[in-house]
């Protein structure tokens, strides 16, 4: 072994010695014989030091996962042999090997049992349990063991091939045939060993009965010997938590409905004789929340046992099940407004379903209505703030009660569907009662009852339409909205500018979250906001009730307010066209007032009042989701309009940057909701956009082609083709205009315009319009694609080289097969072959850089598809030509050449970093 390359497996080793490691390793890894010294290391212990002892396992590792099937059978049964000897050997030695050597010991053998257990190694677990016997350090690695085999097998969390999928299923069916009532056993008799001496090795081994019950017999484990065992774990404090979880599990089984009662039931009377239902005594919050899990579980199992009842007809055990349901609510309740939100959360699935049984009753008890109030006031309770929340600087912890909010607000949903009308008549109590004296009330109750009153109209189901027409629904409502007083002197009228702002974002929310319930409202609002939706003049002084920003909160409301009535589509055309109208005369004057403006200032206020008006415009379109709902109400025309009257503001040469952004701005807008009726419009509105622009111009413009690219892809062909260079043309005017060397400005505008240029190309190839390009002619087509070659090469931008690379891989990809553009083959060869090395030979080229490696990546992917397309002559031509005129050594020619041509991408990418790293001095 390279002692000198085992150096660098030290982390606090020199960069120069870890990445002579890294090579080391690739090398080991392409290497056919070199894994087999790693083996030896194991087997004999040459080594102490732990990452030598931990490299040596990934190299075991890739040989298994990789390149198992080259392997001989002589090689195969030295892997067996070293694995086992290794496991002898940690019998022997005074200390257990660090806890990450054991887990990567324990994936290596897992690994092995997936892929010999059914040919060649039937005896695996037999094997591995005659070495360990009842050893604490075997039994440790043992269960790590089997751990890893679950992982291999049932790990929802990894994605596994069809072929995978078949192969794990078979060897779960010959594990449950051959092996598992051994393996139970021995799981017995280490909990029998162990639980009063070795804490850690007991819990290790009710975790590993909890992850296999999910698919072995239960009767191996639901029964009196392991039960009452487990049972009895629940009284040792440092066996209680995981001694919950592996209840969990069992209780999670899928069984037959009246089994599964039993054996909830059962274990219930005994949790309860043992003094656990007793929550308010118990003081460790840690095991309440597992404990909590373990109740929610059984909750939620009963509650399965039940509907499957009652589909089967079985009303007398459906009846007894939902019994066994309504005595473990006591419970429940107190786990859901106990103080510690993880114990509460952890509850809430159990409270849901409860709820959800509760609804497909016809008639409620008394006692069920006393339950749903109580989780109703559980909710409000648990919903409020703590005191320790911290506002202004929200970590972790607020996060996660962000989170949990969440939660609450779906049992506020269910408690909707349940009992709406003890809902609605709860959270006006509670709104009342605090806003009548806010004042005098803590913030986190005043924010809980609004909040409450924000949920209630989410959660009040929209179906029953006449929510809110009852007389003291429609009462509750109309006094909620009054005392709330949005609009009034107390609210968008309010003397603190503040407040006027904050209430106009409140007040968008509120609309748009009580959605249809606002119908009756709706005119009466739009009328009573009318003033708030004028656009201030630009004369000095005028001071507005409303900021431009908050304004764009009120033209969204009255947008949302007219598309979510229940007008017919005319009435609706002629309120949005009402709404609209006055900033398309206004802009037409202020259009033509700025034309004639000479001071500079004037000429700014005024663009800044057409940009607000375009903007105003453009936010009113939000209430609309697509095109189909903006033709459902009738409201394309007046869009349509509001084009003709803006687009006009691109020919004016005074104030360009402000009134082009505001009508791209727009433009993005129409793309979305009037779809293709806005494409007879973008030709002579690019070609505006075009006209005497700068860096910045062209770099916004861009995105609004690549919009339109990926939206109507071969829709836009002709436009494309039409506009393709003369946009190139503007761009390369930019780009190569004169600028002062030290004006770092300029410079990063001229490298943003770089990467909009091709992220321009790469939605053009990537949209399967690569013809856009083909058709440009032979002499302009070479140009683009030299330019991208220069941009993967010359400019040290990591962004723009993988977006080139990208480009690259795709052009190869459509053109470089045998039937491909005359001459695109030699360019592969002449261009693209050498840019895939001078890019990352650069200096410039910072391998240590997150961005830089991304463009390696593609760079590798560039070099696959190259050898996809044209095969053995890319592999001769490397190992002939090129890589011999980089002064590139014959055995590395090789190796290269054979990484890549192996199928799985993933190494070669690694291999390439490598192989870039040995490379630069």
């Amino acid at each position: 072994m390279d002692e000198q390359a085992l150096l660098g497996l030290n982390p606090n080793a020199d960069l120069e010695f870890r990445q002579r490691a890294l090579a080391y390793f690739e090398q080991l890894k392409v290497s056919p014989d070199a894994w087999q010294l790693c083996a030896e290391a194991l087997a004999q212990g040459i080594y102490s030091d732990d990452h030598i002892k931990f490299f040596c396992f990934q190299v075991l590792e890739h040989q298994i996962k990789y390149k198992y099937s080259q392997l001989t059978e002589v090689q195969h049964q030295l892997i067996r042999e070293t694995l086992i000897t290794w496991l002898q050997a940690q019998l022997l030695h005074s200390q257990s090997e660090k806890t990450f050597i054991r887990n990567k010991a324990a994936q290596v053998f897992a690994l092995l049992f997936v892929t010999e257990y059914l040919t060649k190694w039937p005896k695996f677990f037999f094997d591995v349990l005659s070495v360990v016997g009842l050893n604490p350090r075997g039994v440790d690695l043992y269960l790590r063991i089997l751990m890893a085999v679950d992982a291999e097998l049932v790990d929802r969390d990894v994605v596994h091939t069809l072929e995978e999928a078949r192969r794990n299923t078979l060897l779960k069916d010959s594990m449950r045939e051959q092996c598992i009532p051994s393996l139970v056993e021995s799981w017995y008799q280490i909990l029998q060993t162990y639980q009063y001496t070795n804490s850690e090795l007991t819990c290790q081994c009710l975790e590993v009965i909890g992850a296999y019950v999910s698919w072995i017999d239960l009767s191996l484990i639901a029964n009196e010997r392991f039960i009452n065992m487990v049972l009895g774990h629940m009284s040792i404090e440092v066996l209680r938590e995981e001694a919950c979880d592996c209840l969990f599990e069992i209780v999670n089984k899928g069984m037959d409905p009246i089994d599964k009662t039993k054996l909830v039931e059962t274990l219930c009377q005994v949790l309860q004789s043992a003094g656990l239902f007793s929550i308010d005594q118990e003081e460790d919050v840690d095991f309440l929340a597992r404990f909590s899990k373990l109740i929610n579980g059984m909750g939620q199992a009963l509650i399965t046992s039940w509907t499957k009842l009652v589909k089967t007809g079985d009303i007398k055990s459906a009846q007894d099940t939902l019994q066994a349901i309504e005595a473990k609510v006591v419970l429940m309740l107190q786990l859901l407004i106990h103080e510690d939100d993880d114990i509460s959360s952890n509850i809430i699935g159990f409270c849901y379903d409860y709820l959800h049984i509760l609804k497909q009753l016809s008639v409620l008890s008394e006692q069920q209505k006393a339950n749903v109030e109580a989780i109703m006031l559980a909710v409000m309770k648990k919903l409020t703030y703590d005191e320790e929340y911290n506002f202004e600087n929200e970590g972790e912890d607020e996060a996660m009660f962000v989170e949990y909010r969440k939660q609450l607000k779906l049992l506020l949903d269910r408690l909707a569907q349940v009992s709406p009308e003890l809902l609605l008549v709860s959270v006006c109590r509670v709104f009342n009662t605090t806003l009548q004296n806010w004042q005098t009330k803590p913030f986190m109750e005043i924010e809980v009852a609004i909040r409450l009153l924000y949920m209630l109209a989410e959660a009040l189901p929209a179906s029953h339409g006449a929510h809110f027409t009852g007389d003291t629904k429609a009462n509750a409502l109309q006094d909620m909205m009054r005392t709330m007083a949005f609009l009034d002197h107390r609210g968008l009228r309010h003397s603190s500018p503040k407040v006027r702002s904050r209430i106009a974002y409140l007040f968008s929310r509120f609309v748009k979250s009580l959605n249809k319930q606002m119908n009756p409202f709706t005119e009466d609002v739009l009328n009573r906001i009318q003033d708030l939706l004028e656009l201030s003049p630009p004369e000095n002084g005028y001071q507005a009730l409303l900021t431009s920003d908050d304004q764009l909160f009120i033209y969204e409301t009255a947008g949302v307010l007219i598309v979510n009535s229940d007008y017919s589509a005319e009435r609706k055309q002629a309120l949005m066209r009402n709404l609209l109208t006055p900033l398309m005369e206004k802009f037409k004057v202020l259009l033509e007032k700025l034309m004639m403006a000479s001071d500079e200032d004037r000429q700014a206020a005024l663009a800044d009042c057409l940009n607000r008006a375009v903007g105003f415009a453009s936010r009113t379109s939000k209430a609309f989701s697509n095109k189909q709902t903006v033709k459902q109400c009738g409201c394309s025309e007046v869009y349509l309009d509001c084009l003709q009257t803006f687009l006009p503001a691109l020919s004016c040469p005074l104030q360009k940057e402000v009134l082009r952004g505001g009508v791209r701005t727009f433009l993005h807008r129409m793309i979305i909701c009037l779809e293709e009726e806005v494409l007879p419009f973008i030709p002579s509105a690019s070609e505006h956009m075009l006209k005497d622009c700068e860096a910045k111009d062209l770099q916004e413009f861009i995105p609004l082609i690549n919009q339109i690219t990926a939206k109507f892809k071969t829709q836009v062909s002709p436009f494309l083709q039409q506009v393709f260079m003369p946009l190139l043309r503007a761009i390369f005017e930019v780009l190569h205009s004169p600028a002062e060397e030290n004006d770092q400005s300029a410079a990063l505008e001229k490298q943003m315009l770089r990467r909009s240029y091709f992220a321009f190309l790469q939605t053009v190839t990537g949209s399967g319009m690569s013809e856009v390009i083909a058709n440009q002619g032979a002499e302009n087509v070479e140009h683009v694609l030299i330019t991208v070659i220069q941009g993967a090469v010359d400019y040290p931008d990591p962004i723009a080289q993988k977006t080139c690379f990208i480009i690259l891989s795709k052009l190869v990809e459509l053109w470089g097969g045998k039937d491909g553009p005359v001459g695109f083959a030699d360019f592969v060869y002449k261009h693209i072959v050498p840019a895939c090395f001078l890019a990352p030979l650069k200096q410039t080229f910072d391998l240590a850089d997150a961005q830089t490696v991304l463009a390696l990546s593609e760079c590798a992917v560039t070099l696959k598809t190259i050898h996809l397309k044209r095969g053995l002559e890319c592999i001769q031509y490397l190992q002939q030509e090129y890589l011999p005129s980089l002064q590139v050594g014959p055995e590395i020619i090789q190796e290269f050449c054979q990484a890549l041509q192996q199928p799985d991408a993933k190494v070669f990418k690694n291999y390439l970093k490598v192989f870039f790293q040995r490379a630069k001095p």
